[in-house]
């Protein structure tokens, strides 16, 4: 799903911690942002079908859907939302498998508030670059052409 522009981008964070999820979602509802929040990858899987999700805080370590498996998910449908990964220990073997699966960030907890921010704003940046992107290569497929110039053969 797309968003209007003029609408602030909104972050769906999925964790089982309700008391987690909540923290960040208001952090990021102070700077501004939308925010979704969802107890479980299911859930957060059913809110990205069927609402305008910019980005993705989502815990790795979940009963039922962990978050791996939430991006091996999204990875099959082939979304293009951006997923920063939250996880409790910081190993190479989640990150790696995570940047196989789409995963753009990753950030250890606990959460530091200025990494956060930082890293939700860098996302949503390049989010906003590719949309402009996609709008001048929509505007030059659509303009009319206009024969080359051929050579002065003077």
């Amino acid at each position: 799903m797309t968003k209007d522009r003029a609408t602030p981008p909104t972050i769906l964070v999925v964790d089982d911690d309700s008391a987690s999820g909540d923290i960040v979602a208001r952090l990021l509802a102070r700077e501004g942002y939308g925010t979704r929040v969802a107890s479980s990858g299911v859930e957060g899987l059913r809110i990205l079908r069927t609402e305008a999700i910019d980005l993705i805080l989502l815990d790795v370590m979940m009963p039922g859907m962990d978050g791996l498996q939430v991006c091996a998910a999204l990875h099959a449908e082939h979304s293009r939302v951006p997923i920063i990964l939250l996880t409790a220990k910081d190993d190479t073997n989640t990150r790696a498998e995570g940047m196989h699966l789409g995963v753009t960030e990753f950030l250890t907890k606990p959460i530091n508030r200025a990494e956060l921010l930082g890293r939700v704003r860098a996302q949503l940046h390049v989010i906003d670059l590719a949309r402009q992107l996609e709008t001048v290569e929509r505007n030059l497929r659509q303009s009319p052409k206009r024969p080359s110039s051929e050579p002065d053969e003077s």
